[in-house]
């Protein structure tokens, strides 16, 4: 099997507050990229629409422009910035830091498949 998309064409796009995703369904892979404007904070920007008090979705990421600090449920906290590669499990905060839009590419699936969807 061969299955090729392009990003210039998402199967799904869903907008938030200073942010949006872009995705790609294809078998055994869901891809996600997620462009986080300055002032985005999942917990400002997301959370309210999830409902959720911190971030719920498993991320396995490259970092591709900008940087994001993050910070677990549990204290942990980190930053990244370009060509990082990252795992991030559910229970975290993250913002943008700095004046440059952050474009993350997810590879989890589940950003591709839940993330920004309101619950209800």
């Amino acid at each position: 099997m061969l299955e090729v998309k392009t990003l210039d064409k998402p199967d799904d796009r869903r907008d938030f507050p200073r942010g949006h995703i872009e995705a790609l369904h294809l078998s055994g892979l869901d891809f996600a990229v997620a462009t986080f404007e300055p002032g985005w904070r999942w917990s400002e920007s997301v959370g309210p629409l999830v409902g959720t008090a911190s971030c719920e979705v498993h991320h396995n990421c490259y970092m591709a422009q900008g940087r994001m600090r993050i910070r677990m449920d549990d204290g942990a906290e980190s930053e990244v910035g370009p060509g990082d590669v990252f795992v991030c499990t559910p229970g975290h905060d993250a913002w943008v830091v700095g004046d440059e839009q952050a474009i993350v590419y997810d590879f989890a699936g589940q950003m591709a498949t839940d993330y920004g969807r309101p619950k209800g």
